[in-house]
């Protein structure tokens, strides 16, 4: 499906209704959307199939919708690592930063570098993505990492981080206490100390995301 830019915003647009705008706003999404659901964003996508050009002018837009299609649609291969930063840097609404990092960082050739470079940044949104990388790399590729040194960094930085770097932080350090036995208490004891997200609302059968609740309950699934 070959489409411009603008036949593209206006099927968006159709798409679009008010509660979802509402919605996105709650989870912080600013006005420059049209409100989509995310179910109908990637049925578009499947139609229009990875279009890279078209993805770049959707991202321009800094239109919600518009960033989600243009990651499902994105080409990351065809991106240099100077152009994925500034992708990055250019997203503060979660939802949509996380869809990039995992549906076009995690693809991208130089996504290990970016990972060690990422998680040293001040920008709150790239170091978010950096530590989402590690954790997401914990448990298919631990080799090379230094769970010690994670969890040194951790303990030290996570109390002080914005909460968007905290929420991945807190990924890396379950994820540590999960696959890595010989720290794991170690891992739960952080989480016991920093004590954070040990009050999160979550609905009936979810696993809360306080860490010591998390690395118990996984290992208790998992067997380890």
């Amino acid at each position: 499906m070959t489409t411009t830019l603008k036949e593209t915003l206006s099927m968006l647009q159709e798409l679009g209704s008010g509660k979802m705008r509402v919605q996105n706003k709650r989870s912080g999404a600013g006005d420059n959307q049209y409100g989509v659901k995310h179910g109908d964003i990637r049925a578009l996508a499947k139609s229009i199939k990875i279009n890279h050009t078209l993805a770049v002018t959707l991202w321009e837009t800094g239109n919600v919708d518009a960033r989600l299609l243009a990651i499902l649609i994105m080409d990351p291969k065809s991106l240099s690592s100077d152009e994925m930063e500034r992708m990055v840097l250019s997203e503060r609404y979660t939802i949509v930063a996380d869809w990039l990092t995992g549906y076009v960082v995690k693809l991208h050739p130089d996504v290990e570098a970016l990972r060690e470079k990422w998680m040293h940044s001040s920008d709150s949104m790239v170091a978010r993505a950096g530590w989402s990388l590690t954790s997401s790399r914990i448990p298919k590729k631990p080799y090379g990492l230094d769970p010690a040194a994670l969890l040194d960094r951790i303990e030290t930085e996570m109390p002080v981080a914005a909460a968007e770097v905290q929420w991945t932080m807190n990924f890396t350090l379950a994820q540590i206490g999960i696959c890595f036995p010989a720290y794991r208490e170690r891992a739960i004891g952080i989480g016991e100390k920093l004590g954070i997200y040990r009050n999160y609302p979550v609905s009936k059968g979810c696993t809360s995301p306080f860490a010591p609740i998390w690395i118990r309950e996984m290992v208790s699934r998992e067997g380890k």
